[in-house]
């Protein structure tokens, strides 16, 4: 005697064509609103495309949720029991699976990895927009509230020495290799974030200390506080880097991108 299926042909037919589809849509949209309560959807966007993502991100959870409740009229053409079944498992193991990488796993920063493929200093500023706020805290006399944006921004602008010689750089932000000199030199660097993680370019300001791999580890966050002088370095490509006075181990901060 042949066991009849669990599921109507046509709502298991139904399911297997829609359900993978579907289900992906919804563990996409929940998971992008919970990035956006969680305040972690800065590690993926800039913070001005934030209300807007979180706003899509509702308004697809509720198409999805309707497409749940509308049944749409099926093709009509026969699907037999084994094809539905091995579409019906093969969905539930990819909605695991997604679930598992978007929910579960917790998001990660852009690291070295990321960062040794793209030129460093090489893009993600604005530098009229820059220029103009480092200036601004210039005029204050108050040098270490620069960030490493704002003293990157400055460096491009001029590598003449005698311009910082009375300057003390107090920075914050990962340990990155020169590629030129990784032995000697190392940049506290950043990611500048302009739409989104895809985008992201880093940006460092070279700190000049020999022998600094038997202390830090790439990607360590560090607080750096120095002075800068002409770089010792005869291979490395910047002019200038900061001679430190002393390096602190940090914890990564909570906005970890600066934009």
């Amino acid at each position: 005697m042949s066991r009849k299926p669990m599921l109507p042909d046509g709502l298991s037919s139904y399911l297997a064509e829609r359900w993978r589809g579907i289900g992906l849509s919804l563990v996409i949209v929940v998971a992008t609103i919970w990035l956006g309560v969680t305040g972690q959807l800065g590690l993926y966007i800039h913070p001005r495309y934030f209300i807007f993502t979180t706003v899509m991100a509702v308004l697809g959870l509720v198409f999805v949720v309707s497409s749940f409740v509308y049944r749409t009229p099926s093709s009509g053409e026969p699907v037999s029991a084994r094809r539905r079944a091995v579409a019906l498992s093969g969905s539930a193991l990819l909605l695991v699976i997604a679930a598992v990488t978007v929910l579960a796993l917790p998001p990660a920063t852009l690291t070295s990895a990321t960062a040794t493929q793209r030129e460093v200093n090489s893009g993600g500023l604005d530098g009229a927009a820059a220029a103009e706020d480092a200036a601004a805290l210039v005029g204050t006399g108050d040098y270490e509230r620069l960030s490493v944006k704002e003293w990157v921004s400055l460096l491009a602008q001029s590598d003449d020495p005698a311009l910082y010689a009375d300057k003390t750089a107090n920075v914050t932000g990962f340990v990155l290799p020169d590629a030129a000199d990784p032995d000697n030199v190392f940049y506290v660097a950043r990611f500048v974030v302009t739409c989104c993680a895809v985008d992201a370019q880093p940006i460092g300001v070279p700190v000049y200390q020999p022998g600094w791999k038997a202390t830090y580890d790439t990607d360590d966050w560090v607080q750096v506080t120095g002075t800068f002088v002409s770089n010792p370095s005869a291979r490395s490509a910047d002019a200038l880097a900061v001679l430190p006075t002393t390096v602190e181990p940090v914890d990564q901060p909570s906005d970890p991108y600066v934009y």
